[in-house]
């Protein structure tokens, strides 16, 4: 296919356009059969969806339909889905909506994977702490937390925001599901790294750093510093971006400002500025750049949004969609073969499965382990990704004093702590009660916490948000709950790294009747938006294949 800006177009239409158009109108079938007429069907070992970074377009997602078969003459498959998370259950209800017969195992005792929303009633089982990773005491081998917020207070434990451009929100739209706005950015929100003295408003924070770069680099270019890159005209019209973006005026000088905030808020009276700013060494000394750039990415934004009642609410549409039937949950699968014309998946405690296809949904590195005939190159890809680590704390109290006293509603606290991020709600209020997000971490400050029982977690975190917050951060606690990921047992991880891109390619194709999914085989990994996108690329080309083989 050619590159996207590039293809020909036949009375102002494009081949995309087009392609769109007959799938709307005709189901997956007439796109694929138009598809090989324009010479662009997908060919064996090659990807419809081009999720690889080559240069190939991506075809027009169009669902698969029953009237498919009715147009080709062939009947639909059976599928075994390794997994009910995001891609699992997403993977089985594109399949259904088109007449498969789908059956979805899974170990765990829920459905969702990492998209684990935590109520009132609900449990936590984890892992004995990883060798390495801490000793691993009484309270910390496989110990099992009850979960006890009250009525209406949720902890969305792994996925929490979803951007505007992500395909997440699609399936929201389609499947009734509600939402509401994640307040991802918030300048009343705190900052405070071990280069402060206490910790200040994210408005101050900015300000003084913008302040100080837009000072320097103003009297760098006023001085001739920047001539040999900038023209009479490119240097006053820097000059005067660098004034209102750092509120330097034509002075040149940074001194403070209302960007600042203030002691006393304006109203009747004029209100009480902060006061002037720091020194630029202090301001320098604080490593401001992770803090303020933490929604910088392309994946970040503000508004961000979530669903109403937690994000399980995805995981349920879906499985609502597929059917408790088709769903077999605490079934850990022991073995997957390819046979003559099918698949047998060997599960713990009962017979063989077999089915005319399977979709592996699973985290790679637990289907790394699991014995079967795939082979050695497969197993040895599955094997590259490294799972990761995050946890989250949860907790509720009985006083929504963020918004009471500290004006805060909504966003997060950014830190150089080993908690990382404090979270404030972006639901319920004005509500009696409400939960905060008390550490978000990865990497080695996740693994910190995930050595220790929830007990100590919890002391840990509650001393140092006191740190932002003072003693009320740990009064009027009503519950707590932590998830470790990487002791999540049938998960083991809160999403992977690929050291090398070895076998990526390869797990994008299948291995005999195998399919393989999951948010890993995208370049949106530890998003469910990645989970979909894969799962939308396995059904398209596992149903191409059988209209073309039925």
């Amino acid at each position: 296919m050619e590159r996207e800006g590039s293809t020909p177009r036949a009375e102002g239409l494009t081949r995309r356009a087009l392609l769109a158009g007959i799938g709307a109108a005709g189901g997956a079938g007439a796109m694929y059969a138009a598809m090989g007429v324009l010479g662009l069907a997908p060919t064996e070992g090659t990807a419809a969806v081009g999720a690889t970074g080559g240069t190939r377009a991506p075809a027009p997602y169009v669902p698969p339909q029953p009237s498919d078969f009715s147009l080709r003459g062939g009947r639909a498959a059976t599928v075994l889905v390794l997994g009910a998370g995001v891609a699992g259950l997403a993977s089985a209800y594109e399949l259904g909506k088109a007449g498969y017969h789908c059956t979805v195992i899974e170990a765990r005792d829920r459905v969702g994977g990492r998209s684990m929303t935590l109520r009132g009633g609900d449990s936590v089982t984890e892992l004995p702490a990883r060798a390495g990773a801490g000793e691993p005491g009484p309270a910390a081998a496989g110990a099992v937390q009850r979960v006890t917020f009250g009525d209406g207070t949720y902890f969305n434990s792994g996925p929490a925001r979803i951007a505007q451009w992500m395909v997440t929100l699609d399936y929201c739209r389609e499947l009734g599901v509600p939402l509401e706005v994640f307040v991802n950015n918030n300048a009343s929100a705190y900052v405070f790294t071990a280069g402060m003295k206490a910790p200040v408003r994210a408005r101050t924070a900015r300000a003084d750093a913008y302040g100080y770069i837009s000072e320097l680099l103003a009297k760098a270019t006023d001085e001739g510093a920047l001539d040999a890159r900038l023209d009479d005209g490119d240097r006053e019209r820097l000059l005067d971006f660098l004034s209102s973006f750092g509120e330097i005026g034509a002075s040149y000088e940074y001194s403070g400002g209302d960007r600042r905030g203030y002691r006393v808020d304006p109203g009747v009276g004029p209100g009480t500025a902060l006061g002037p700013p720091p020194a630029l060494s202090d301001v320098l000394g604080e490593g401001l750049g992770r803090m303020l750039t933490m929604d910088a990415g392309y994946d970040q934004a503000m508004p961000m949004f979530q669903p109403v009642g937690g994000m399980d609410s995805i995981v349920r549409a879906l499985a609502r969609e597929v059917g408790a039937a088709n769903i077999r949950t605490g079934t850990r699968v022991t073995g997957i073969m390819n046979r003559p014309g099918g698949v047998e998946v060997s599960v713990e405690g009962g017979a063989p499965l077999t089915a005319d296809y399977c979709v592996a949904a699973l985290p790679p590195h637990l289907l790394a382990r699991i014995p079967g005939n795939l082979g050695a190159g497969v197993q040895a890809a599955l094997g590259t990704p490294v799972p990761l680590s995050a946890g989250k704390l949860g907790l509720e109290y009985g006083r929504r004093w963020w918004e009471i006293e500290d004006r805060v509603y909504g966003g997060a606290t950014e830190t150089d702590l080993d908690l990382g991020h404090i979270w404030y709600p972006s639901y319920g209020f004005h509500t009696d009660r409400g939960l905060i997000v008390g550490y978000y971490n990865t990497g080695a400050d996740a693994e910190t916490y995930a050595a220790l029982p929830h007990g100590d977690r919890l002391r840990r975190a509650l001393a140092q948000g006191g740190m932002v917050h003072g003693r009320k951060y740990g009064a009027n606690l009503l519950a707590s709950a932590s998830v470790a990921w990487t002791r999540q047992p049938h998960i083991e991880g809160a999403w992977v790294r690929w050291p090398s891109m070895n076998g990526f390619s390869l797990l994008q194709r299948p291995a005999g009747r195998v399919y393989f999914a999951g948010d890993w085989l995208t370049h949106l990994i530890a998003w469910q938006a990645g989970a979909f996108e894969s799962a939308r690329k396995v059904v398209t080309e596992l149903h191409h294949r059988v209209l073309k083989e039925g």
